[in-house]
């Protein structure tokens, strides 16, 4: 047996399909760094305007009738290779997709806590799964434009923020319209030449996407969309925080055995606490995050609304925005923090429980952040 007939032997295994998913999704991990990127952007800008291209294609060439043999001969060798190629499209079709949804779990990922923001999160998992079972049905036009339709409002969603500085409800509808606006000209160019067709196969194929976009716009509004491009690098709850030049002293209860420990998960009600976070932003947004501090007496009761204070962060940092506010004089119970982006989703939770006054000198330990 050759070496190459070996080679297509070993890629027919039925389980090889999952072993390039994982390494797909390995290699995606250990390359896109930093959402604001500019190399990694420009790679998800090339997938998008490849995927329209051989989307455009695929639905013309489904239009049009087939050339003959001698129609074939006269074409231009571009042409010809294209119509060669056509078997392929639904592979590329599938590679492109599943690099935009891969990166785009890795990069919502960052911004997920485990809240309603979890949702559209779980969407673009199972997308990336489905996807890889989805070759068969890529000649599907209307299946395809939907498609593409997601792929770049996801794009937008963070792309948009990182590029103007901003991040609010106006940025985010803007790139719900650019998106629309970019699927509807994808639909034009395949169908400008067929105007006895246009109107109602046009309508068939642009509505599903329309309806996507809107439902995602509905995610939005519910909190239900992950605040990218902010993250949250680290948050803990201390004892006390002071800052040596560029680095801030975190001090928090630890016996000599509790070597994992980095915060305080039980406090003391008769001490002031701290909730120290850093959130990281793309160069140059400038914005405001809130730590919004909840309450309840018992785990049979629901959190409670205690206090929500601004704080204003400014991007660039790789580490992320370190900030932090106190509180004094708890109640004992169940104390949350939600840090929430300026529109009020969730970019993280830091917990702790509040017991009753502390009777001995506590041991505190120290970290540097």
């Amino acid at each position: 047996m050759s070496p190459l007939t070996k080679i297509k032997s070993a890629l027919a295994k039925p389980f090889m399909p999952a072993v390039f998913f994982l390494l797909g999704v390995t290699y995606d991990t250990v390359t896109l760094t930093r959402i604001d990127r500019l190399q990694d952007n420009l790679v998800l800008m090339l997938y998008l305007a490849l995927l329209g291209t051989l989307i455009i294609l695929t639905g013309r060439l489904g239009i049009e009738p087939p050339p003959d043999r001698e129609q074939l001969t006269s074409l231009p060798a571009f042409t010809r290779w294209v119509l060669a190629s056509r078997p392929y499209f639904p592979m590329a079709s599938q590679f492109l997709l599943g690099g935009l949804f891969s990166a785009y779990t890795i990069f919502y990922s960052r911004s997920t806590s485990f809240t309603g923001t979890a949702v559209f999160f779980s969407l673009l998992i199972a997308l990336l799964v489905i996807n890889e079972f989805l070759r068969d049905r890529l000649s599907n036009l209307r299946l395809l434009v939907s498609l593409y339709g997601v792929v770049t409002f996801a794009f937008l969603t963070f792309f948009l923020p990182v590029m103007t500085g901003y991040m609010n409800a106006m940025v985010f509808l803007l790139g719900a319209g650019v998106s629309v606006a970019v699927t509807l000209r994808v639909v034009h160019l395949i169908y400008r030449d067929n105007p006895d067709r246009s109107r109602h196969e046009a309508t068939k194929v642009t509505v599903p996407t329309i309806a996507c976009v809107a439902l995602l716009v509905g995610f939005y509004f519910m909190n239900w969309i992950p605040p990218v491009p902010l993250s949250l690098k680290f948050g803990g709850m201390y004892h006390e925080i002071k800052r040596t030049g560029d680095q801030f002293e975190l001090s928090f209860e630890r016996q000599w055995y509790q070597v994992w420990k980095r915060a305080d998960t039980t406090y003391p009600s008769n001490q002031p606490i701290y909730c120290f976070t850093a959130v990281f932003a793309p160069v140059d947004l400038n914005t405001t995050i809130y730590h919004h501090w909840y309450f309840r007496p018992t785990s049979e009761r629901p959190f409670m609304h205690a206090d929500r204070i601004p704080i204003k962060i400014s991007g660039g940092r790789e580490g992320g925005y370190r900030a932090y506010s106190f509180k004094q004089r708890l109640d004992p119970g169940d104390w949350r923090v939600d840090v929430e982006s300026q529109d009020g989703r969730i970019i993280g939770r830091v917990s702790v429980q509040v017991e009753g006054p502390g009777e001995t000198v506590p041991t505190l330990a120290s970290i540097s952040y």
